[in-house]
């Protein structure tokens, strides 16, 4: 008649991957930064439809670092998305101290970043979406500079990523 209610899963047997009410979502390794947000549209024979695009920026502060970017029906989606792109896009650098190793500059798009080795105890001097990646990445002391014409969050983002691929032990 009845089937019995299935035995509670242990700890052990939980999966992540499908998530219901009530269920824990692990701790992730990485820290994340929702760098921008946009709504997007396409226009179609009955009107427009929206989505949105995220740029997300995640990191251990080790020296794993990446960006990811992701379209969806709505933010949380997008940002979901972006995060799992970005994990796909990791990169590794090799700090020096709490420092990068050598001046790199590197170009994407219009976009141009600059970013300089600093001393001990010097700090972080840079600016939005540079800034982020750094700190995502790991890096203390340093300067950087977006020198190029544009002020896009996201091409700014992927330039300094070129920079951090620059960099050689």
């Amino acid at each position: 008649m009845f089937k019995p209610l299935p035995k509670p899963l242990e700890k052990a047997d939980w999966n992540f991957k499908f998530m219901y009410k009530g269920q824990i979502k692990p701790k992730s390794e990485f820290k994340e930064k929702v760098l921008d947000m946009r709504r997007v549209t396409r226009v179609v024979a009955g009107g427009k439809r929206f989505r949105f695009r995220a740029t997300v920026v995640i990191g251990d502060e080790k020296g794993r670092v990446g960006v990811g970017i992701a379209k969806g029906l709505d933010v949380a989606q997008a940002v979901e998305k972006a995060k799992l792109n970005a994990k796909k896009g990791l990169i590794t650098i090799l700090l020096k101290d709490r420092t990068v190793s050598h001046e790199v500059d590197a170009k994407f798009s219009a976009a141009r970043v600059i970013v300089k080795p600093a001393k001990n105890g010097h700090g972080l001097k840079a600016g939005g979406a540079v800034r982020v990646g750094l700190l995502l990445a790991g890096v203390k002391d340093a300067t950087a500079k977006c020198v190029g014409r544009t002020k896009n969050k996201l091409t700014n983002a992927l330039a300094a990523m070129e920079a951090l691929k620059k960099l050689k032990v």
